[in-house]
């Protein structure tokens, strides 16, 4: 009697299928299909959870800059500025107060900017 390997493949094809539900044309129903559409979703996945901390960092610095350009400062002189004087708040924590408690983001601008 030969052993048939079904119920094992069948469960496979399924848990495939079902991480390809969504997907367009033959992408959502065939196994071969399904198959290389999810692994290329993963790479795309994987790639852009990386490229997301980047693009984020990017637009921290690109309002950070703008507030500081309002108040008469540039950008690399001012984190340059925070270094020498230990101010550990991150490039997020100051976009963040520039746009919601420009108050608060004027007094750690005139701390660090003093001489």
């Amino acid at each position: 009697m030969r052993i048939t390997r079904g119920v094992t493949s069948r469960r496979r094809h399924n848990k495939l299928l079902k991480a390809a539900k969504g997907y367009r044309g033959r992408r959502n129903s065939t196994v071969k299909m399904a198959k290389q559409a999810v692994m290329k979703a993963g790479q795309n996945a994987y790639r852009d959870r990386k490229r997301k901390k980047r693009e984020f960092r990017r637009l921290w610095i690109i309002r950070l800059n703008a507030a500081l350009r309002e108040r008469g400062f540039m950008y690399s002189r001012f984190i340059r500025a925070a270094e020498d004087k230990n101010v550990k708040i991150d490039r997020k924590m100051l976009s963040e107060m520039a746009i919601n408690e420009p108050e608060a983001f004027n007094k750690v601008v005139d701390t660090v900017m003093a001489k």
